[in-house]
């Protein structure tokens, strides 16, 4: 590893919402959400900005720590190769980290307290308001970095320059959104939707507030909550997109789908329950939207899927994109 001034070129972030990275856990982000890290804009300061929490800034930023410890963030990346990462710390001036360290995983599922981390980025110094490039000299395929601040601090922007395990660009413009309901994709059922119907979640329309999604009632009993669809169209997923947007207090700690094609006498509650596994269960964060791709289980083409939340909570939308099996639509 070798620290330079430019910046990579030839290779995607990573860490890029839109290329699949989310935020699967933060210890704490009490003054800005981890998530506006992973933003693919620049950092901007607005010096009359505040919100209920102080001042508000573009990145994230953890509380005055007061006890022994450092703030970590995990972060799912696009599966891949990564050749630099860049720790921006742009307007932070007197609260940015003295230091931070990278660490990285490659697992199937998210990361768990047995998982075993890789460091990539030794502790090293940061200075307020700049970009400090770390380049990687690594082959390894990984799926998840953890991010160090000591103590506590602010970082505006973590870019992770690499190359993606699969990224078939040409693939991608072939896909449908085969559960939309303008493509006939229906909610036939669920455990509850107390806060919020359960169609919502196929709906094309952009999400209004809280309350344009669907959500359950807090859970006090075992178990997890779930929702059956009909895809508008039978086909192959290849990729799951879940918004949790507006669901910051509520929004469900899990996710996984199971996907079938079940007789019309079958008993859809219970028939679910043995459907193949799609996506596993993994972490989901708020107020964000997730991407899931290399996750994803080929198990052929499917008419109806199962979404199991754990354990209750909120989703604003679910977008199943793929190909159709039906050889007069075009995909």
């Amino acid at each position: 590893m070798q620290e330079n001034e430019h910046r990579s070129t030839g290779f995607i972030n990573l860490a890029l919402p839109e290329n699949g990275a989310a935020i699967c856990s933060v210890s704490d982000d009490f003054f800005a959400p981890a998530k506006r890290m992973l933003a693919p804009q620049d950092p901007v300061f607005i010096p009359d900005r505040y919100d209920q929490h102080g001042k508000w800034m573009d990145g994230w930023e953890s509380r005055r720590k007061r006890i022994q410890g450092h703030d970590d963030c995990v972060i799912r990346i696009c599966p891949g190769v990564i050749r630099s990462v860049d720790i921006d710390t742009s307007f932070f001036t007197g609260n940015f980290p003295p230091a931070a360290s990278l660490e990285a995983c490659r697992i199937e599922g998210d990361p768990g307290d047995t998982t075993r981390w890789t460091e990539l980025i030794p502790r090293s110094e940061l200075e307020g308001d700049s970009c400090r490039h770390f380049d990687i000299a690594s082959d390894a395929v990984w799926t998840h970095l953890r991010l160090n601040i000591y103590p506590d601090g602010g970082i505006a922007r973590l870019r992770v320059h690499g190359k993606a395990l699969s990224l078939n660009e040409t693939a991608t413009r072939r896909w449908v959104d085969l559960g939309s309901e303008d493509a006939g994709g229906r909610a036939l059922n669920c455990n509850n939707m107390h806060f919020g119907d359960m169609q919502k979640l196929l709906s094309t329309r952009p999400m209004a507030n809280m309350g344009d999604g669907w959500e359950t009632r807090r859970r006090r009993h075992p178990g997890n909550d779930w929702v059956i669809l009909e895809l508008g169209r039978e086909g192959k997923i290849f990729r799951i997109e879940l918004d949790t947007a507006f669901f910051r207090g509520n929004y469900p700690a899990k996710c996984s789908l199971k996907g079938g094609r079940p007789g019309k006498a079958a008993d859809l509650a219970e028939d679910s329950l043995n459907w193949a596994e799609i996506l596993p269960p993994l972490a989901l964060g708020p107020d964000q939207l997730h991407i899931f791709e290399s996750q994803l289980r080929d198990v052929g083409n499917v008419t109806h899927v199962r979404l199991d939340i754990y354990p209750d909570g909120g989703v604003a939308r679910l977008r199943l994109l793929g190909t159709t099996s039906d050889p007069t639509v075009e995909n």
